[in-house]
């Protein structure tokens, strides 16, 4: 049997088609089809159920799936021990990362990382919804959010506060809420992946959760930031989104004698899978390009 071939099925049961699976292994769809068809022909078994409207895997492809996929992290494993030995990092490495944490310094943190590591195949997914990692063929996902329970195991690289912000401009025309209760009455811009009870803060009775008006719901950060500017409302943003408005003048932090939840910036890949030195690498350079606290808190 060849490798592409074992390739090719796991890709194609991981992504549950043939067309996603060829945008993965950045091949063509009769590629990867025909790289299926022989390997089932070698084993002498359909692994794969087609139709014009769905797939699903045989009994055999069930059977035959847990083994192959073990058996291409071995071998991935293995590949990447000897790069290790010989001091270098090499081969693909595919990341799902949010899209403004990534646009605003995710990005600019990487680029001497893969000038140092030029035999990286880095793959980077732009996307702010919650991926699973497994299913979706990823090594590693970059987020920021609670670390709560989840099917990942997360390394920590900074911290990510939060704040509520306004500009001066709705301020004066609606008032600075000063407690909660105050808050409840303000317009609101919230972020959609999250939704109306994303504003929690930790209190000495336990997490309170706000429900202010809604003013807007939106799934970019950046485009929250500037409605906030716009004077269209109350939002809660984290610092390395609101950090440069609040030191222009554009947004004011508002105190309402409450902190929101902590959250942080981590990177995690799935539980039982070994993460790669590659990605350990890439966890060590976002943690010390983002320093302790996060370079974007200064002064703040």
């Amino acid at each position: 049997m060849k490798i592409d071939g074992i390739a090719a099925f796991v890709a194609i049961a991981e992504a549950g088609s043939i067309s996603e699976a060829a945008r993965r292994l950045r091949l063509s769809k009769s590629v990867v089809s025909d790289r299926l068809a022989q390997l089932e022909r070698q084993l002498g078994a359909r692994l794969v159920h087609r139709s014009t409207r769905s797939l699903s895997l045989t009994e055999d492809g069930t059977t035959f799936l847990e083994m192959a996929a073990q058996s291409l992290r071995g071998l991935d494993a293995a590949a990447a021990a000897l790069a290790e030995r010989r001091g270098t990092l090499a081969g693909p490495l595919r990341i799902s990362a949010p899209v403004t944490l990534t646009a605003l310094h995710v990005g600019p943190a990487l680029y001497p990382f893969l000038r140092r590591h030029p035999q990286i195949e880095l793959s980077i997914e732009l996307d702010d919804r919650v991926v699973d990692a497994q299913a979706e063929g990823f090594d590693g996902v970059i987020r920021h959010g609670p670390m709560r329970d989840s099917p990942l195991t997360a390394w920590r690289l900074a911290r990510s506060r939060r704040v509520l912000v306004a500009s001066p401009d709705y301020l004066e025309r609606e008032g600075t809420p000063g407690d909660l209760a105050g808050l409840e009455h303000h317009r609101g811009i919230f972020y959609t992946h999250r939704g109306l009870a994303d504003w929690r803060f930790a209190t000495e009775a336990g997490f309170v959760q706000v429900r202010a008006r809604i003013g807007l719901q939106v799934n970019n950060g950046m485009v929250m930031r500037d409605a906030a500017i716009a004077g269209l409302g109350v939002t809660m943003l984290p610092l390395f989104i609101a950090g440069p408005e609040i030191r222009a003048g554009t947004l004011r932090a508002i105190d309402i004698g409450a902190e929101p939840e902590a959250e942080f910036i981590y990177v995690a890949h799935p539980e039982g899978r070994n993460p790669t030195a590659k990605l350990r690498a890439l966890a060590d350079c976002l943690r010390e390009a983002f320093g302790d606290p996060p370079y974007w808190e200064a002064g703040l």
